[in-house]
């Protein structure tokens, strides 16, 4: 999100082949406790003793504002979760990003600590899956749905809403407005979105710069050595 910040946006604009995992725990552990582009706005950290007054990144809005075809999010202490997750990202063609929030038990211990407590995580985590309501809770009685073209968190039997009011998710949506409103969502107001949030299909870098080197070496007329050194503006000697 910092120092590689440069790599990270275009090794996903250009949508090559990898997997990257991205461990945000908010903080800059190996270096002692300095506040991170991923550091809330006004964390007291090592350099920030009265509080940091950069706004935070968001990975997931980073990722598809470089056009971004993957994002997913998981934390690290559902490992079923992770599977799931890894599994979908390592599957798919192109760059994949997965957010994975987890602690720094040193510097940030239990900075996730509202969205992975065992009391609230079931109430502020919604787990996405492609073609399925977005329904959470411990109770699995609460989901989200659109009203005048904004999302809101609502429960299901209340004000008549069924079921059926609710946003029904699809990762392969080439528009990414629910997407963003996705990886947009906080607390209190929203649980946070976990699972496979973008999942499109686009041209993958290796295989079109493959195609292009295959197409080139049919095309060419220079086939050999002798070929290459004969073609074009070539100097001749007349001495």
């Amino acid at each position: 999100m910092a120092i590689g910040g440069n790599h990270f946006i275009h090794l996903i604009r250009r949508n090559i082949n990898v997997n990257i995992l991205l461990f945000n725990n908010k903080i800059y552990g190996l270096t002692k406790g300095q506040y991170s582009p991923t550091t809330p706005k006004g964390s007291v950290t090592k350099t920030s003793p009265d509080g940091t007054i950069e706004n935070a990144f968001k990975p997931g809005e980073l990722t598809m504002g470089a056009q971004g075809t993957f994002f997913a999010r998981t934390v690290d202490s559902d490992p079923k979760m992770m599977k799931k997750v890894f599994k979908a990202a390592a599957e798919h063609k192109g760059t994949s990003v997965v957010e994975i929030l987890l602690n720094c038990v040193i510097f940030a211990n239990q900075v996730h600590k509202d969205i992975t407590g065992k009391d609230v995580r079931d109430d502020h985590q919604i787990f996405l899956e492609d073609g399925k309501p977005m329904i959470f809770g411990k109770d699995r009685n609460q989901g989200l749905m659109m009203r005048c073209n904004k999302m809101e968190k609502v429960t299901i039997g209340e004000n008549g809403v069924t079921e059926d009011d609710l946003i029904v998710h699809d990762p392969q949506d080439a528009d990414d407005t629910n997407h963003y409103r996705l990886v947009r969502m906080e607390l209190p107001e929203f649980p946070v979105a976990m699972g496979v949030i973008r999942a499109i299909d686009s041209t993958v870098f290796e295989s079109a710069l493959f195609d292009q080197v295959e197409h080139a070496r049919k095309e060419t007329k220079i086939k050999n050595m002798d070929d290459l050194l004969h073609s074009g503006n070539v100097f001749e000697s007349k001495g």
